[in-house]
């Protein structure tokens, strides 16, 4: 939920109006809008060669993942290896857009490692392909707007771990 959001929920409930420093919350939210605009433009207009990217450095530092018998093996699982990659991205996206980590969690964390251990895929696979996602999204932003986003990624690999 957004810091807007979340000042107007809290005032509601105490039937009051937001104190100076939930509307000085509002307003730094508000200042980094333009760089999370910024970044999310990014994430999205460069999805297909993020996950590209990812994806060969996950296949270069676990090949044994599109071996015969890998949980990628053949066109189709692979297909769904890719399709994952984007929807984390799209997730980080949402938190990024929100500054926040609570679309991540509710859209995308609870119960997914349960989900992935009843499919049979390896946790530390997820993990380790978050992080080459991560690699590879933060290389297409600048310095500030890669510390910016990096939490969004950690907190994922974090959850999965």
């Amino acid at each position: 939920m957004s810091v807007v959001s979340q000042v107007i929920l809290n005032a509601d409930d105490e039937l009051r109006y937001p104190s100076s420093g939930e509307l000085k919350s509002i307003k730094e939210f508000l200042q980094t809008g333009e760089q999370r605009m910024r970044i999310v433009s990014t994430l999205a207009e460069n999805e297909k060669k993020i996950v590209q990217e990812a994806s060969r450095q996950l296949w270069r530092k676990r090949p044994d993942f599109i071996a015969p018998g890998g949980n990628a093996y053949g066109d189709r699982q692979r297909a769904l290896c890719l399709r994952d990659y984007g929807w984390y991205l799209r997730l980080i996206t949402y938190g990024v857009l929100a500054g926040d980590k609570e679309p991540i969690e509710k859209i995308g964390l609870i119960g997914v490692r349960e989900m992935y251990n009843s499919l049979g895929v390896p946790v530390p696979g997820m993990v380790e392909s978050i992080r080459c996602l991560k690699q590879a999204a933060l290389a297409l932003l600048s310095d500030e707007d890669a510390a910016e986003t990096a939490p969004y990624f950690d907190y994922i690999i974090q959850a999965m771990s």
